[in-house]
């Protein structure tokens, strides 16, 4: 396991706040640290996830479609699809599936109404897997992220707005 980098003794955020203020940018100031501070807890986040994953040898990115799958109707979905939900570029779609394929996770199968279309099909395998990445998700990062349940559902309610707004959906 990788060593967390030692604790800073200030906000590195907040300093650059201040200094955003002194060199008379202080209209962005707040979105600056807003923002900065928003992508540094992306960073913690996927860490603490990628952790957890790892001894699944996935990344997010695969467990992602290996849960897309498991969650969906047949177990299978176009390839299209895929990418159409995770908001992704098919690009990173058919790099994911490579990967999971080769694991044995996944299978792709030809669409039986579309012949342009490929199908992405959940393994038994790659069930098993998504099933205890998630239970070892779900007790070592969601059930705890590090915010009282009143903070987890308010940064959720904000995050929301964000991304509406942003027109993600």
């Amino acid at each position: 396991m990788t060593e967390s980098p030692p604790r800073l003794a200030a906000d590195p955020i907040a300093e650059a706040h201040r200094q955003w203020v002194e060199h008379g940018w202080a209209d962005a100031a707040d979105g600056m640290a807003a923002i900065t501070s928003l992508m540094r807890a992306h960073q913690i986040a996927l860490s603490r996830v990628e952790a957890v994953l790892r001894p699944f040898e996935v990344t997010f990115a695969r467990y992602e479609v290996l849960m897309l799958l498991f969650l969906s109707r047949r177990r299978s979905l176009p390839m299209r699809t895929i990418g159409s939900r995770l908001q992704v570029h098919q690009t990173s779609v058919t790099n994911a599936v490579d990967r999971l394929e080769a694991a044995g996770l996944v299978a792709r199968t030809p669409h039986p109404t579309d012949r342009r279309a490929t199908l992405v099909e959940l393994t038994p395998v790659g069930a098993d897997v998504a099933e205890r990445a998630t239970a070892a998700l779900n007790a070592g990062v969601f059930a705890d992220p590090g915010l009282s349940p009143s903070s987890v559902a308010s940064l959720v309610a904000v995050l929301r707005r964000m991304r509406r707004d942003a027109g993600d959906f």
